[in-house]
């Protein structure tokens, strides 16, 4: 069985910064497709940013897109999300997701694995 663990949310100003972890257990790590997905109150669940195996091929919302950073160590069995100039529409409770294998696919429903969730709050 899978475990994700998300860790690092809080309350933060428009524009500072946080970094989100995720420690993954229970499965192959560096086999993993990793995603950071977000949801807000009221809204659907969203892809944030999207990492394959090695690293290698990477996707970004277009709302984040030179603001985040999807990054893994597969020795850690750690992915995280570094949040720069964040701003009050990010605020969401974010999530980390697991797939087996290559995938390039942003769809939630894709993702069998997922982490518990950490708030992230941008005031204004």
């Amino acid at each position: 069985q899978v475990q994700l663990v998300e860790s690092g949310g809080g309350l933060v100003q428009a524009g500072g910064s946080l970094r989100l972890s995720c420690a993954a257990s229970g499965c192959t790590f560096r086999s993993c497709t990793m995603g950071w997905f977000r949801q807000a109150p009221g809204k659907e669940r969203e892809a944030v940013a999207r990492i394959s195996w090695n690293g290698g091929d990477l996707y970004y919302a277009d709302s984040v897109k030179g603001r985040f950073t999807i990054s893994r160590d597969n020795a850690k069995n750690t992915v995280y999300l570094q949040m720069n100039s964040l701003k009050p529409e990010d605020t969401a409770v974010y999530f980390c997701a697991a797939v087996s294998g290559t995938y390039y696919s942003v769809r939630p429903d894709d993702y069998p694995f997922w982490g518990q969730g950490t708030q992230v709050t941008v005031s204004s």
